[in-house]
């Protein structure tokens, strides 16, 4: 069980108590869910209705419990990048699902997850591919999850196939390929997605690229460059090279959000893995770190 208290301060004093948790960033599905439990919302520690009043210098609090956990399995063991009350930060391997699956039962992030936290429901914020490595962030509770979703920045390096010449943005629309549940395509009738790049290292066979997301397509990253004739190193599903690494060359490595706990601004990275490193080493025309 977890509580997360408000103060009620100046700004909120008179509201009635489901207008001051909307405040507060508490859903309404959430808010209804805690009416219906015992003591899940109080007033300086009493039991209140959601359509009294409070007032400044009252403390507002809601009691957050949690569900079934996936099946617990700790055969993988996945670095914490970060963690607090209310949000974990994992660095995912490769070739492991964020999600349990009818072909995935228990070797998922979820697995783990329900192996270290008995007694948490998984709530991943961001969901990588299979074979995307790098920082996943995972909600503790619904109030954090609620807070979390859409306000975490994410920042990704990938190493592409050719050289780039400069900066870019990609702005094509992705949607399903036809014929298939899984694939994805530039197309005219799809959602709009927006890629913005940046070069940090080049080879004589490979761009290494920091990539910014402006929406959250499908396989983006890998469906962009692809369309611009650059497909990432080692994602043959996309049309990629194999013969230098043997999986796609992405990585979520840097990652920044409000934190639900302390309203700090909280800045977590993961090194690039070594296959990554490894693509770009050798001469270069950018002497620049990775």
């Amino acid at each position: 069980m977890r509580t997360v208290e408000f103060n009620i301060t100046e700004h909120e004093n008179g509201l009635d108590v489901g207008t001051a948790l909307k405040r507060f960033g508490v859903s309404r599905r959430l808010t209804v869910k805690l009416k219906r439990t015992e003591n899940g919302i109080t007033l300086n520690g009493e039991h209140i209705r959601t359509t009294d009043r409070v007032k400044s210098g009252d403390v507002l609090a809601i009691a957050l419990s949690d569900g079934t956990p996936p099946e617990a399995n700790f055969m993988r063991s996945v670095p914490v990048a970060y963690e607090d009350d209310d949000a974990v930060i994992f660095n995912k391997p490769v070739n492991m699902p964020v999600h349990p699956s009818h072909k995935h039962r228990s070797d998922t992030l979820g697995n783990y997850f329900g192996a270290i936290y008995p007694n948490l429901t998984f709530r991943p914020i961001n969901r990588l591919d299979k074979d995307t490595s790098g920082l996943c962030a995972v909600a503790k509770n619904a109030y954090a999850a609620a807070r979390l979703g859409g306000g975490i920045e994410k920042v990704y390096y990938a190493v592409v196939c050719g050289v780039i010449e400069s900066d870019g943005i990609i702005d094509a629309p992705i949607g399903r390929a036809e014929e298939s549940v899984i694939k994805r395509e530039v197309r005219s009738d799809g959602q709009r997605a927006v890629t913005k790049y940046t070069i940090i290292k080049t080879t004589e066979k490979y761009t290494l690229v920091r990539v910014r997301l402006e929406t959250g397509r499908t396989h983006q990253i890998r469906v962009h460059f692809a369309y611009i004739g650059h497909p990432l190193a080692g994602d043959d599903f996309y049309g990629g090279d194999t013969s230098d690494i043997s999986c796609q060359a992405l990585h979520c490595k840097e990652m920044s959000f409000i934190s639900p706990s302390s309203g700090k601004m909280i800045r977590v990275e993961a090194p690039l893995r070594e296959d990554i490193v490894r693509l770009m080493e050798g001469d270069s025309s950018s002497a620049e770190r990775l």
